[in-house]
């Protein structure tokens, strides 16, 4: 009897779901993920609770989660989805190489963390890595975890302080918000300084943006 050629079955694509509040970023990775073979761009969402829904409606393979948006930010997202479907994949966007966000990311689950000036250049390969089940971490991020990784870290309370010093509080007016004496915010002020290596608030609040220890 002779045998019958065996059927080759092409791997279904990878299904994607992309998450971010600016559309020009969307309509760029769904540019990407359409020209792709193996991937299919399934739902599309522009903030934390959207992207929630999207996912129960759509199960994909693959998540691409910005971390900052307005509503629910992607951190925020995150957790919520691997709470209800813990095998969810999900790879963080972001602008900056914050290692105090990156962190957070990584021990809520994120399987990536990828720059979003190095999307065109990374992207698809980390979408297939992922759904292979392998991590991603840009190098940039992963030197900024580095060189962070025996820092003093702050207290609640110098996170606080720092936070009420970005909205443009003075010492005064953070003693009367947090009904403590403005020495003691004197002393936060000089332990936020030192712990973060600067000279000065507006450089304490620059870098705590930077690296995603408060949010504005």
């Amino acid at each position: 009897m002779g045998s019958s050629p065996k059927m080759v079955s092409s791997p279904s694509p990878i299904r994607v779901l992309t998450v971010d509040d600016h559309a020009l970023i969307r309509e760029g990775i769904a540019a990407l993920v359409g020209n792709q073979k193996d991937m299919r761009l399934v739902g599309e969402a522009s903030n934390g609770r959207e992207a929630i829904e999207q996912f129960r409606l759509h199960r994909p393979d693959v998540t691409l989660m910005d971390l900052q948006m307005p509503e629910m930010n992607g951190i925020d997202a995150l957790i919520a989805i691997r709470g209800e479907f813990p095998g969810a994949r999900i790879i963080m966007l972001t602008t900056y190489a914050g290692d105090v966000l990156c962190k957070r990311a990584m021990q809520a689950g994120a399987q990536a963390y990828i720059l979003k000036g190095n999307v065109r250049k990374d992207l698809l390969d980390t979408i297939r890595a992922v759904r292979a089940g392998k991590k991603f971490l840009h190098a940039e991020v992963a030197a900024e975890l580095a060189s962070h990784a025996a820092d003093d870290a702050l207290t609640e309370r110098e996170i606080e302080v720092l936070s009420l010093i970005a909205a443009g509080n003075s010492n005064k007016l953070i003693a009367d918000q947090l009904a403590i004496s403005e020495d003691t915010v004197k002393g936060h002020v000089k332990s936020i300084l030192s712990k973060l290596g600067v000279n000065d608030r507006t450089h304490a609040v620059t870098l705590g943006l930077k690296r995603g220890i408060i949010e504005l």
